[in-house]
């Protein structure tokens, strides 16, 4: 093979492999962007459990009749809402990985746990 169409075949392989991390890059910006919803019915998170990745704004709908808390259930508490009366909203950015789980303080046998990746 000539030297010439060995930096062809490089130049076209490099290329092929920029656009496809930039479509990755697009699709882990796009991620971190899209805002994801709990809803809090009939007491209880729905889901209960999700995975998201890490950037991801989540944010907590009461959909409820009755008011209900978002807390962390870590000693640190990164996040706790207000009392949410319904159709209030209460949003959060997951920018570390980890498992979180979470409750609501006025209702405590209601628990939701976010996973990030």
């Amino acid at each position: 093979m000539s030297n010439r169409m060995s930096a062809r075949i490089f130049g076209l392989a490099m290329g092929a492999l920029v656009a496809a991390s930039a479509g990755t890059g697009a699709a882990q910006q796009l991620a971190k962007a899209t805002p994801t919803e709990i809803t809090i019915d009939n007491f209880a998170f729905a889901p209960a459990t999700l995975t998201i990745p890490r950037g991801t704004q989540v944010t907590w709908i009461n959909r409820d009749e009755e008011p209900h808390t978002v807390v962390s259930a870590t000693k640190e508490q990164p996040f706790k809402s207000q009392a949410l009366d319904t159709d209030d909203k209460f949003s959060f950015v997951f920018d570390k990985p980890g498992t979180f789980k979470y409750f609501c303080s006025i209702h405590t046998h209601m628990v939701g746990t976010i996973e990030v990746k």
